[in-house]
């Protein structure tokens, strides 16, 4: 049920608000692109700065739309373990298909906090739960040992890797088992992944190129190998780009150029650099992402 390319969604904005419609249509066209899943309310989503409120409503725009035709995986995570419960049964109670949770930020547990912290949110809950290590912005590592015991419980079912450490993912594999279902969190590196025991992607840059990155998953899944290698060598420079300065303003100004919604993102990210706007469009004209929008 869950593998192939999935779309950290994005989340749009205008005059400040959510702009509820522009999602809508953004999450309605991911699917008509063929997108194997969704993720609202991700870091990509800047689910941190969403209000409550804003968060749900956000998770159940994404669900209604979706109306079961892809699984919508909901970022629910928190450094706060009572906040991710009332995320995550939120998202249950929605009908969001999984969870996607991070582990801790800015807390630092040790791999008892994090196992205790994942143990009361899968025992509030019924949905599957993927576990996100990001190191990189949780300053966490979750170790292979810490879930390995938490994959015991029977709804952690996977792990977004965004760790950029390909010799994790067979780690995992030796240590977890083949059903321990892995996803990358690294699109420039999701080929060497899927090589390496992942099933899929949880991607960005999907948010803007989301056939090219779903054919590449199909082909991998048919092992047409030649087109999984065309598709990845293409696909290169918009994966670059997307993080040529903070996430999300590279995809989100992406985003605006394609005609998918603005380009606002809410503090502290700030707007993208000149500079980086013209690595943007011109990683979008290489990919030839430009040319079909217009």
């Amino acid at each position: 049920m869950f593998k192939g390319s999935m779309t950290a969604l994005i989340t749009p904005f205008r005059d400040g608000a959510v702009d509820e419609k522009a999602f809508a249509r953004f999450v309605d066209w991911q699917i008509a692109e063929g997108t194997h899943a969704v993720i609202p309310c991700g870091t990509t989503g800047e689910s941190p700065t969403l209000s409550h409120v804003e968060h749900n409503r956000v998770t159940e725009i994404c669900i209604e739309v979706c109306k079961g035709r892809i699984p919508v995986i909901a970022g629910t995570g928190s450094n706060s373990t009572e906040e991710a419960i009332s995320l995550s049964q939120h998202a249950q109670k929605a009908g969001a298909d999984a969870l996607l949770v991070v582990t801790p930020y800015y807390n630092k547990p040790n791999p008892e906090g994090q196992y205790l912290h994942f143990k009361a949110i899968a025992e509030a809950v019924d949905l599957p739960i993927f576990i996100y290590n990001i190191p990189g912005r949780s300053v966490i590592d979750m170790s292979v040992a810490t879930m390995a015991r938490l994959a015991k419980l029977p709804n952690i079912v996977g792990v977004k890797d965004a760790t950029a450490d390909l010799a994790r993912p067979l780690k995992v594999r030796t240590e977890i088992g083949p059903k321990f279902c892995q996803l990358s969190g690294e699109d420039a590196t999701v080929t060497a992944f899927l090589a390496q025991g992942g099933v899929g992607c949880i991607s960005v840059s999907a948010n803007v190129a989301p056939r090219l990155c779903s054919e590449l998953h199909t082909a991998w899944q048919q092992g047409d190998y030649a087109r999984v290698w065309q598709l990845r060598d293409r696909l290169m420079p918009l994966h670059e780009a997307m993080f040529c300065e903070t996430s999300p303003a590279p995809v989100k100004f992406a985003a605006s150029l394609l005609g998918i919604c603005a380009d606002g993102c809410r503090l502290p990210i700030a707007p993208l650099s000149a500079e980086a706007k013209v690595k943007v469009e011109a990683a979008l004209q290489k990919v030839g992402l430009l040319e079909a929008a217009h």
